[in-house]
């Protein structure tokens, strides 16, 4: 299994509200993306309050953090920015709250550089894959993003120093 120390620390926007990234939201999971290979990593430790039945962590919760690394490793590997299209999710054992499990995402093609295939793995404590998923992403160059209003200077730049990291 990776080791998160093995791996490069991506940078992250300090004042972001993402529910799944964001360090300013305190009600979100606060996830750090690091690189490693070909793949985007991230390591989390999902808190009771989001769990669904008793002591397992919600489904919608799981689909968010897959739908995260996804859009991460489309971002880093493709040096471009994106919106989801589509996404399944197969969930293979149950994901326990206050476990750290481990995130992985890759892209698994790119279809006339107008959307990408990727695919996210969550991994319990043991390696054990718990759930995997498949997302096609629309991709936009910076530049339409910022034409089309959906994304500010501040982000445009962070996304910048973010695809800069070798």
């Amino acid at each position: 299994m990776i080791r998160k120390e093995d791996c490069t620390l991506l940078p992250g926007m300090t004042d972001y509200k993402c529910f799944g990234c964001g360090p300013m939201n305190p009600s979100g999971l606060k996830m750090e993306f690091y690189t490693y290979g070909s793949s985007i990593f991230s390591w989390v430790t999902v808190p009771d309050h989001l769990s669904g039945w008793e002591n397992l962590v919600h489904g919608g919760v799981l689909s968010t953090i897959l739908d995260e690394i996804m859009a991460r490793a489309m971002m880093y590997s493709l040096k471009s920015l994106g919106l989801t299209k589509s996404m399944t999710v197969d969930f293979i054992k149950p994901v326990r709250v206050g476990k750290e499990i481990m995130v992985e995402g890759r892209i698994l093609e790119v279809k006339e550089g107008e959307e990408a295939i990727a695919e996210g793995i969550i991994y319990d404590e043991k390696g054990n894959v718990c759930s995997r998923s498949t997302g096609t992403y629309t991709l936009f160059s910076p530049h339409a993003i910022k034409r089309k209003g959906v994304s500010s200077d501040k982000v445009m730049e962070w996304f910048e120093r973010f695809i800069q990291v070798k």
